[in-house]
């Protein structure tokens, strides 16, 4: 058997090759080259970078293995860079790693996973696929401090047959143990949480640069419509922000709406922000049909607790996510993630949030 491990540079990565090693495969190491520079190097900031790949080169030579750098520059510009800041300029937020796995990365390598005559394709995230019933099951991880579940929502019955992710099964603590008793460089290696394509400056001033549409300055006014002051650009406001608001008014402001045909900016009270449930777009379930008992918990940003709510709807007419308990600062643009105890059903983006005051979920 043969696998293709998708090798970030990071100490998860590492470790799942040389666990796919002693589990008797032959290992091919591959990194994704997703953004460049000027002169067309790898980024020397944020995530991605060329130290990763450097790091990632040296893993598989320590180990062994054959390593290549797959180039990928113009798939992940056009869909994801250019998505990234086009959902800006409509107003939303979105997670372009989320967009990076639907899709680029998962589509790239296991295209390349077939082409290359390897078996499985292995990656460094913190989640596991279980296979049960007839089906493939996609499960949190065993530590849930580490888990990213979340960002791998869109993946089906195809997909995770030929998915491997081995350090869902670990904590981080004995993947790092693990990595450190082979000598593998990345062991102590910190986590990245960077943007690829962002670079050394903010993702605001990136999106300032490129996307220009999206820093349209603009009002800034009350829930009844009252004009408070202007800002330079909708790009510095996301649904929830308290901070940085650039106005004082006495009393703690929220971030409760963005306007974007208007580029105006709504700032409203804490319960302001709450919703009763949301529309949610390009939903997609992991077992490739909705579940017959609609009731889910969902988790609607990376971090969040998931909560309990009812999916209604269906493929033909939409879909909508109504919380068992109203939620704070839902953001279009976010990802809406269903699950059940531990296992992902699938899930969509935050298209709309309903007020807390809105019960009319029919369709």
């Amino acid at each position: 058997m043969k696998a293709l491990v998708a090798m970030s540079g990071g100490v998860d990565s590492s470790v799942a090759a040389a666990l796919m090693l002693e589990s008797g495969y032959d290992v091919v190491g591959v990194t994704l080259k997703q953004w460049e520079g000027e002169n067309g190097q790898m980024p020397l900031a944020g995530c991605c970078t060329v130290a990763d790949s450097e790091d990632a080169r040296r893993v598989a030579a320590q180990l062994d293995i054959p390593y290549y750098v797959l180039d990928y520059v113009d798939e992940f510009t056009t869909k994801v860079v250019d998505h990234f800041g086009e959902m800006y300029v409509t107003g939303k937020t979105p997670n372009p790693c989320i967009e990076c796995n639907r899709r680029v990365r998962f589509n790239v390598l296991l295209d390349r996973t077939e082409a290359l005559g390897c078996d499985v394709l292995v990656t460094g995230h913190h989640a596991r696929v279980v296979r049960g019933d007839s089906r493939y099951h996609l499960m949190r991880a065993v530590d849930p401090t580490k888990d990213q579940s979340y960002v791998l929502h869109m993946l089906d019955q195809e997909a995770l047959a030929r998915i491997r992710l081995p350090v869902g099964e670990m904590q981080k603590s004995d993947v790092r143990t693990y990595a450190s008793r082979l000598g593998l460089r990345t062991a102590l290696k910190p986590d990245s949480q960077d943007l690829c394509f962002v670079g050394e400056g903010s993702y605001r001033d990136f999106i300032r640069a490129r996307f220009p549409d999206a820093a349209r300055p603009g009002p800034i006014v009350a829930t009844d419509g009252a004009h408070l002051a202007d800002h330079d650009g909708l790009v510095d406001f996301t649904i929830g922000q308290r901070r940085g608001l650039g106005i004082a008014l006495g009393e703690r402001r929220y971030v409760v709406d963005l306007q974007p045909d208007t580029a105006t900016v709504v700032l409203g009270r804490k319960e302001d922000l709450l919703a009763a449930g949301c529309e949610v777009d390009s939903v997609t379930f992991v077992s490739g049909s909705a579940p017959v008992d609609m009731a889910v918990e969902v988790k609607i940003r990376y971090r969040a607790d998931p909560v309990p709510a009812v999916l209604q709807g269906d493929s033909a007419n939409g879909w909508a996510v109504r919380f068992g308990q109203p939620q704070r600062a839902v953001a279009p643009g976010q990802a809406a993630v269903f699950y059940r105890g531990d296992e992902v059903l699938g899930g969509g983006t935050i298209s709309r949030a309903f007020k807390s005051q809105e019960t009319d979920y029919d369709r």
